[in-house]
């Protein structure tokens, strides 16, 4: 939900802003500076209700004495600090403002008008950028960015950016050795800026420098969509509940039903949540009218909510919800009702234990927060909230847990199964992805520049490259091994090029994964991001456990729905 800010967060943050043009320590007693109307609204609530602009509990006294001490505590900084006169005023309120907001909770904000805006528009499905995956990859000791791949028609597509090309430079800085996301956040800008990039291109290794003009780029919340072997049908939905996310679930669902889908795997690993109303919008996909999806509890009546299903005709296919410790806020809302209606099974890791809903408010100049205002509680009534009062941040976003003294309250779901509050979604059968060991690592490193080299004629192996070595994960083919030529072929460029990291493998043993991985870069340079991914699908581990539970969550889904 979205309101206008309260009064104090108004002249908080203006008053920075305000200070290079007045007096400091300044106040005109006859007209109030930072005066702020209500702006734009912004609901979670169903049909677009809007929540009216809650009233200022800050006196016009204690508003000016705000500003007081914030302006005497900068003019001592700037007076005395060794670089005061140097000091960004907006950077040192944010810091302000952000030091403020972490002593009430983790996950109240402050934001930038850069960041604010780039918020909003992920809450829309788009981001402002050039339409480019970037990653980065060691080649030795020299860690580089580079291209994997390029949405169609987006600006990294009409400059004909292309899988491998490296990332030399952003708007004229050299980015070796910086962190990908790091290259990531320069990359990204506001929408019809322009852009200065220049490449070492994968195909030449030529040295171009191009101006790409940023725009909207569409970023789904519902990655992905296909039918898995055995007519199960598998939804990612795993970039956030944003304002499409319902309707992007139906959709996927319409087209899973016309291919013959008899059972569904919604993955919502690594989600990290986003609007409330479309988190029950997905529930209630699952969930027959009047079944309870979570009740919200605020100070203020406004907060106080109670939502239900309205779905006479719910989805009726048995339902594996795939989590991880990375779903978090709303994905944990879904998961929380699927499971106290033990409508469906859960399988992963414990999800992050984020119960708190937050409510946007615009500021000035475009700047904006996000406040905690209401706790949510499970249709079991459990808060699923972990401890956060003894202040140790990096803890908490570290799953850090001290086991002694976490408390854990029991309640129950529609079947009478034991769940508990107080940390996260706990699934109903653990499992983890398959995480990369340290030899893997280096071998995909190895195998980004082979595959980079093989697709652009630099290998001189006489043997032409046939696709039948790549799986597409729509065949069901199982065989992830590359032909015996192809293996051979890269156990020559490993010894070939400089790698220390490669020394002490013995790549016999890794054929299968080294398989994989090329058929994984292979497909991902010809066909793009989304069949590349498909391969990791087919064969990741709490995939293949849902597979094999589906009859269990078949059970589930009969007991849940004859109830109703």
């Amino acid at each position: 939900m979205r309101r206008s800010l309260y009064l104090t967060f108004a002249l908080v943050c203006a008053a920075a802003q305000t200070f290079s043009q007045m007096p400091l320590g300044h106040i005109n007693d006859g007209v109030d500076l930072f005066q702020i109307g209500t702006s734009r609204s912004f609901s979670a609530s169903r049909g677009g209700e809007s929540i009216p602009e809650a009233p200022s509990t800050v006196s016009n006294h204690e508003s000016r004495k705000i500003i007081s001490d914030l302006s005497e505590a900068i003019e001592v900084i700037r007076a005395n600090h060794v670089v005061g006169r140097q000091i960004d005023l907006n950077a040192l309120t944010k810091s302000a403002i952000s030091g403020a907001l972490q002593t009430l909770d983790p996950h109240s904000s402050y934001f930038d008008a850069t960041e604010y805006g780039d918020f909003l528009s992920e809450e829309q499905s788009e981001y402002s950028g050039i339409g480019a995956s970037i990653t980065g990859f060691f080649r030795g000791q020299q860690y580089d960015t580079y291209v994997t791949s390029v949405i169609p028609g987006s600006p990294a597509s009409i400059a004909k950016l292309s899988f491998g090309d490296r990332i030399l430079r952003v708007n004229g800085q050299s980015t070796a050795g910086h962190d990908t996301n790091d290259v990531s956040e320069a990359v990204r800008g506001s929408a019809g800026t322009m852009l200065s990039l220049t490449v070492e291109r994968a195909a030449t290794g030529r040295t171009e420098t191009m101006f790409i003009r940023r725009r909207m780029v569409q970023q789904p919340s519902v990655r992905d969509a296909f039918l898995l072997p055995g007519g199960v049908g598998y939804i990612a939905m795993t970039e956030g509940f944003n304002y499409t996310t319902a309707n992007e679930l139906a959709a996927s669902l319409r087209q899973l039903h016309k291919e013959g889908a008899k059972g569904l795997i919604l993955d919502i690993r690594d989600n990290p949540g986003g609007i409330l109303e479309q988190a029950v919008r997905v529930a209630e996909k699952f969930l027959p009218a009047g079944s309870l999806i979570l009740t919200q509890r605020g100070r203020s009546k406004l907060d106080n909510r109670v939502w239900t299903s309205t779905n006479h005709s719910p989805e009726t296919m048995p339902l594996v919800l795939l989590v991880n410790e990375n779903s978090a806020s709303a994905s944990e809302i879904l998961a929380g009702a699927l499971q106290d209606h033990d409508r469906a099974l859960i399988i992963g890791q414990r999800t992050f234990g984020k119960g708190l809903v937050q409510s946007l408010f615009d500021g000035p100049e475009g700047t904006g927060l996000t406040l905690t205002t209401a706790r949510y509680y499970t249709p079991s009534g459990r808060s699923i909230q972990r401890d956060y009062s003894d202040g140790r941040l990096y803890d908490y976003y570290n799953h850090r847990v001290d086991e002694t003294t976490l408390k854990r309250i029991e309640a129950h779901t529609s079947a009478n199964r034991s769940v508990f509050g107080g940390d996260g979604i706990e699934p109903d059968i653990s499992i983890t992805s398959h995480q990369m060991t340290k030899s893997e690592r280096d071998i995909d490193d190895a195998v980004f520049f082979f595959t980079r080299d093989l697709l652009n004629g630099r290998l001189n192996s006489g043997f032409s490259l046939k696709m039948n070595i790549v799986k597409t994960g729509l065949s069901g083919s199982t065989d992830s091994n590359v032909n015996d030529q192809l293996f051979t072929e890269f156990q020559k460029y490993a010894k070939s090029v400089p790698n220390d990291a490669l020394s002490g493998i013995d790549l016999a043993t890794e054929r299968t994964f080294i398989g994989e991985r090329v058929s994984f870069y292979i497909t991902l340079a010809r066909k793009g991001d989304v069949l590349a991914n498909r391969l990791n699908t087919t064969d990741d581990l709490p995939v293949m456990k849902a597979l094999s539970e589906l009859p269990r969550a078949r059970e589930l889904a009969i007991a849940s729905l004859s109830k109703h």
